[in-house]
């Protein structure tokens, strides 16, 4: 008796022990994840503006990746339209390092998509490390995906900021609304349209991530940008009380835009 209670004890102390071991361990998933933030990231820039007479001279309020050749960046039409409206002389570009290091280089505006959300920027002087975007027609409801940004902008300083994400649905842009109070101008003139799909990810995301990339946690590969949350309430609700309900431009737009302005 003692020797099988010795050796029930031996088996239950390694199962415990290799219990601990698995739930200490990082997973291949994790290990693959971590990878592929360090390699995205010196390709993900925060997009703003720079005033010499301002403090602090450079601003920015949203996110954008490199892709191309390595002077094009990719963003969001409504980050810019933003820059655009707060003061048409300021020089807007993007600001490329991290935290106190941060650089910024000017950029031309050379394409503004808003029907898709979507602006494409040019650099001058040398290419930055450029993203690989993906074929987002292969993109399937339950697939894993991250984005890197930069949450809020100014209020967190330049610093990469990942989040897991799922993809929950593939959706149509526009949803009527069940209150035909609400359809705005701009609801009414996007419904006329014929509605394209949009990835419905499970993550949240803040105003200042809008222009994030939207990748495969594996392989990096690009298949989507993050433009827009679904907000509860007032606008001030995405931040103190976010839904956890983001949306993304498919990659697929994108591609037509880089192509279209080689």
């Amino acid at each position: 008796m003692k020797a099988l209670s010795h050796t029930f004890s031996s088996v239950l102390m390694s199962c415990l022990a290799l219990a601990l071991a698995l739930t200490s361990a990082p997973s291949r998933a994790d290990e693959a994840l971590a990878q592929v933030i360090a390699r995205v990231k010196p390709s993900i820039v925060g997009v703003g503006s720079l005033q010499k007479t301002r403090t602090p001279p450079m601003n920015f309020i949203g996110t954008g990746f490199v892709a191309g050749d390595g002077l094009s960046v990719l963003t969001c039409a409504h980050v810019i339209q933003k820059l655009l409206d707060a003061n048409p002389d300021e020089v807007i570009g993007i600001l490329t390092g991290q935290g106190e290091a941060a650089q910024f280089r000017h950029a031309k505006v050379q394409v503004l998509d808003t029907e898709h959300d979507l602006a494409l920027l040019r650099l001058t002087g040398a290419p930055l490390p450029a993203l690989a975007l993906g074929d987002a027609a292969t993109v399937r409801e339950g697939q894993a995906m991250a984005f890197t940004g930069f949450p809020l902008g100014t209020l967190l300083g330049l610093h990469h900021v990942t989040h897991r994400a799922t993809v929950s649905s593939l959706t149509p842009v526009v949803t009527p609304s069940d209150n035909a109070q609400r359809l705005d101008p701009r609801r009414l003139a996007q419904l006329k349209k014929t509605p394209y799909i949009v990835f419905q990810l499970d993550a949240t995301a803040y105003p200042g991530s809008s222009g994030s990339p939207l990748f495969d946690p594996e392989t990096g590969l690009v298949y989507g940008i993050v433009n827009m949350v679904y907000v509860k309430g007032l606008k001030e609700a995405a931040i103190s009380a976010p839904s956890g309900i983001t949306y993304a431009i498919p990659g697929s737009h994108m591609q037509a835009i880089m192509l279209k302005n080689k």
